[in-house]
């Protein structure tokens, strides 16, 4: 049996790895903490969870979280480092906020204002070579939610010299479990039902340098990315719309053999037939990726649409997806690519 603490269990992040990890026969969870919460039960805060209901919450401490094969944080930005430098080499550490994920210290201050924890390897499977390198591992960074869908939604273009990371326009929609549990004006039932807007625009979001990032890795030269994140009225999901320019001779053909060619053997990512196109409810509670791509013949564009569950492949599928590399488990164990629809 595989031991599991998860620290951050009431927020939606750590709600979604316990969802995922109560179907599991091969796992035992341990500490669940949590900071304010500490002193409730679980079902104060996932009553879905029946399973876990009267788990105690407990102080988020590295003395707490010791003593486990696995420690899943699924903190605030910038409080995950402390908690785990206290914690044993031998344990397999998961870091669902972005406190690991930039290479650069300068831009980690820039967009993030505190000091710069260091960079552990990225928890995006996908990725050219990375699950050898997760294979070694006992720290693990999972990618941000935008990231995901963003990075898999132009990776097999950048690799295939479809476009340069030049000029790259993102609109992407995201769900209001995308910020988290904290009360906010703006995230209040009222402000949102009937009403989509826009944050983090002009290039401020920060996400933006952990997609340059992940383009630069995947290839490209000094890349540029205009990303206009939305808010919309659904409590999960995010449906990316991608486009760049397309290299000169290269047709619709072209692509869709290229993306296609790339995820044929993806468990999680599905490019769709011809004509198909994502939706958010259709991965919604899944570890899947829907793809569909095309041309806009006319502007010259590469066009890519890619929905994913920002709860599930976004952030705790994507963790349990690493995890099963690191420990040498089966990639797909305990998580599927099936959505629920309606």
């Amino acid at each position: 049996m595989i031991k599991i603490a998860v620290a951050g269990a009431t927020g939606y992040a750590g709600g979604e790895l316990l969802r995922l990890l109560s179907g599991r026969t091969d796992v035992e969870i341990g500490a669940l903490t949590a900071k304010s919460s500490a002193g409730t039960k679980l079902i104060e805060h996932h009553p879905h969870l029946i399973a876990l209901a009267d788990r105690p919450i407990i102080d988020t401490t590295a003395a707490n979280l010791a003593n486990h094969d696995v420690v899943f944080l699924a903190l605030p930005h910038g409080a995950s480092a402390q908690i785990a430098a206290q914690l044993s080499d031998e344990t397999l550490v998961i870091d669902a906020g972005a406190d690991f994920r930039l290479k650069d210290p300068e831009t980690w201050v820039k967009f993030y204002g505190t000091d710069h924890a260091g960079t552990w390897p990225y928890g995006l499977p996908e990725f050219p070579g990375q699950r050898e390198v997760l294979a070694k591992t006992k720290r693990i960074a999972v990618p941000g939610c935008y990231p995901t869908s963003v990075t898999l939604a132009l990776l097999p273009a950048l690799t295939a010299g479809l476009v340069t990371g030049q000029d790259v326009v993102v609109v992407a929609a995201s769900g209001t479990t995308g910020a988290g549990k904290s009360l906010k004006a703006n995230l209040l039932a009222s402000e949102v039902m009937g009403s989509i807007s826009a944050y983090g625009v002009g290039g401020t979001h920060r996400h933006v340098p952990e997609i340059l990032q992940n383009f630069t890795i995947l290839g490209a030269t000094n890349p540029t990315l205009s990303f206009t994140p939305l808010l919309v009225p659904m409590p999960r999901g995010i449906l990316a719309t991608v486009t760049a320019p397309l290299s000169p001779d290269h047709t619709v053909e072209d692509v869709r053999a290229a993306y296609l060619a790339a995820y044929e053997d993806e468990p999680f990512i599905h490019v769709l037939p011809e004509g198909v196109w994502p939706t958010t409810k259709s991965v919604a509670g899944s570890n899947g990726v829907q793809l569909q791509v095309t041309v806009d013949q006319a502007a010259g564009r590469l066009v890519v649409v890619a929905a994913i569950d920002n709860l599930v492949k976004g952030t705790a599928g994507g963790a349990l997806q690493s995890m099963n590399i690191a420990l040498g488990l089966p990639e797909t164990t305990g998580l599927t690519s099936i959505g629920v629809a309606p």
